[in-house]
């Protein structure tokens, strides 16, 4: 059977090992997790915004992955002075992703910065300024039942948490559906979607949680 093609946007960075110039990166980890589940894993130039429902035909399903915080005026707030490895374009980049395959019922699974790109297409809030207590570490996440979450990976998790920011409101149809001890919303679903979605704080990446990436190839298919 045919791989479905999973589009993940890379990431700018300033340099990378072996690379004479500055690089467009995606993580290892979440290529070789959407391989294993069975997907084609395609890493998408960050470049006109405006051109991203043409680009992403190709794509049965896309991939939103980590990264750096989010520019504060796309949730029309305040820079806070923590903010860190921002970058416009990609910014504008993601957020038309995102957009467009909430729009057209493009399977989407949205990983932490991600799933606060989704939240800022949906209108929401973040927190721009975490505790220090979500970055590299591992905890429990409590998931809601009868959630499509709750099918995956059961009620209790032990996830692998590494942001800065997170969802502070939480935007338009959007639904927690997964909190760390201290309250903090650590996984989304959204209702009435034309197509399949999951957003989460945490990197599954890490831990590993196939069932994960196996729901995002499955609903690419």
């Amino acid at each position: 059977m045919r791989r479905p093609l999973i589009a993940i946007p890379a990431r700018f960075s300033a340099s990378a090992s072996a690379l004479r110039y500055a690089a467009e990166v995606t993580a290892r980890a979440l290529g070789e997790a959407v391989f294993d589940a069975g997907g084609e894993p395609l890493s998408m130039h960050p470049a006109a915004p405006e051109d991203v429902p043409e680009r992403l035909a190709f794509a049965q399903g896309v991939l939103l992955p980590g990264g750096g915080d989010l520019a504060a005026h796309w949730t029309g707030q305040e820079a806070h002075d923590t903010l860190y490895d921002v970058d416009e374009e990609q910014d504008a980049f993601d957020l038309a992703v995102a957009r467009h395959c909430l729009d057209r019922g493009v399977p989407l699974l949205a990983i932490c910065r991600g799933l606060q790109v989704v939240n800022a297409v949906r209108g929401g809030r973040l927190i721009q300024d975490m505790p220090s207590h979500h970055r590299h570490r591992r905890h429990l996440v409590s998931i809601e039942p009868g959630s499509e979450l709750y099918e995956l990976a059961g009620g209790k998790v032990e996830v692998s948490c590494y942001h800065h920011q997170c969802i502070g409101a939480l935007g338009r149809g959007m639904r927690a559906v997964a909190t760390a001890e201290d309250g903090a919303i650590e996984a989304v679903e959204i209702d009435a979607l034309p197509g399949w979605f999951l957003g989460l704080q945490w990197h599954p990446e890490d831990t590993p949680h196939p069932t994960l990436f196996r729901a995002l190839v499955t609903a690419a298919r």
